[in-house]
């Protein structure tokens, strides 16, 4: 797909049991055409699986980096990953 980019995503800090794989779907859902998951990795660790539009996910990762408020954010993997045929919808895993 022209235009279409992936990223796997893994965010450390205080990101568990926060509520921000909850806070992470309602963001991605305004971008409508966006696929993926978030899921806990480990205590302190969360994935984030997107593909989308670039222009949407930049402002994905923008918001990723910051997190919701109430959320601290140590340390942020951003890497390209396959675009994926696989992926229907952006949910919590």
């Amino acid at each position: 797909m022209r235009g279409t980019e992936a990223y796997l995503v893994k965010i450390s800090g205080i990101v568990t049991g926060v509520g921000f794989r909850y806070s992470t779907r309602a963001f991605v859902s305004q971008f409508s055409e966006v696929k993926g998951y978030v899921k806990n990795v480990c205590e302190g660790e969360v994935e984030v699986r997107i593909q989308g539009k670039k222009e949407h996910l930049e402002v994905i990762l923008a918001w990723l980096r910051r997190g919701p408020s109430h959320c601290r954010i140590d340390e942020i993997k951003i890497n390209p990953v396959p675009i994926s045929s696989e992926l229907a919808n952006f949910s919590i895993k």
